[in-house]
C-alpha cells in the first residue's frame, strides 16, 4: 500500500529528487549512487545500452556519457516527459518492463536502479527473464537496489525508509536472494557487492 509521501514523491520532481540526494549520502552522494552498477563495465560509444526504468533520467545522464546509443525505457509518461527534458540525448520508449517491444539480443548492456523493488515477485521474474531475451549473448544487466542490511546499525532507518517512501514489495525484494534467481533464469552473476552497511546490492550479471 502506498504512502502520501510516496504518492507526493512521484507527484513532485523536487521531492523526488531531494529525497535521492539524502538516501544516497550513505553511498558518498547522488552522482555515486548512479554510477554504482556501472563500476568496472566497459562502454563505448556505440554500446547499445538501456536503461531500465529509467524515471526522469537521474542514471541516463550518467549512461550518455559514455555511450551516444543509449534508449531510456519507463512505463511512466511523466517521467518519460522529464527524462526528454533532463537528457535529451537519448532515445526514449514508453512500455512496461515485463514487456518490452524491443527484439532479441538488442542491447550490450542493461541497466536499472533502484526499480526493481517497486515490483511484485512475478513481475520481477518477468522483467529478468525479458532482460534476458534483449540482451546479446555476452551482454551485462547491471542493477543497484535494496538489500537486508547485514549491519544492525543500518535497519531502523532503512525500516523507516521503505515505511514512509515504499510499499511491501520493497520488502519482498530485501527477502528475495537476487543472484540466485538471476541464476535460476541463466544469467552467470559476475560480481555481487554491498553498499552501507549491507543496505544496497550492486549486481552485475552476464547473459
Amino acid at each position: 500500500m502506498a504512502t502520501i509521501l510516496r504518492d507526493l514523491s512521484y507527484r513532485y520532481q523536487w521531492l523526488y529528487d531531494g529525497i535521492s540526494r539524502v538516501a544516497a549520502i550513505s553511498v558518498g552522494g547522488e552522482a555515486r549512487f548512479r554510477q554504482l552498477a556501472l563500476k568496472g563495465l566497459t562502454i563505448h560509444s556505440d554500446t547499445q545500452v538501456l536503461d531500465l526504468c529509467c524515471g526522469s533520467g537521474q542514471s541516463t545522464q550518467f549512461l550518455v556519457k559514455y555511450s551516444q546509443n543509449v534508449t531510456g525505457l519507463d512505463a511512466s509518461p511523466r517521467s518519460l516527459q522529464r527524462a526528454r527534458q533532463n537528457v535529451p540525448e537519448a532515445a526514449y520508449v514508453e512500455a512496461f518492463a515485463e514487456k518490452m517491444p524491443f527484439t532479441d539480443n538488442s542491447f550490450d548492456v542493461v541497466h536499472t536502479s533502484a526499480a526493481l523493488h517497486e515490483m511484485q515477485s512475478e513481475q520481477l521474474q518477468q522483467i529478468i527473464q525479458e532482460v534476458y531475451r534483449v540482451l546479446k549473448p555476452g551482454g551485462v544487466f547491471t542493477l543497484v537496489d535494496f538489500h537486508a542490511p547485514t549491519n544492525p546499525i543500518f535497519w531502523p532507518g532503512v525500516s523507516l525508509f521503505l515505511l514512509l517512501f515504499e510499499t511491501e514489495t520493497a520488502w519482498q525484494l530485501i527477502k528475495t536472494d537476487l543472484p540466485v534467481l538471476l541464476s535460476e533464469i541463466g544469467f552467470n552473476v559476475d560480481q555481487s557487492t554491498l553498499y552501507a552497511g549491507g543496505s544496497l546490492q550492486v549486481i552485475q550479471a552476464k547473459k
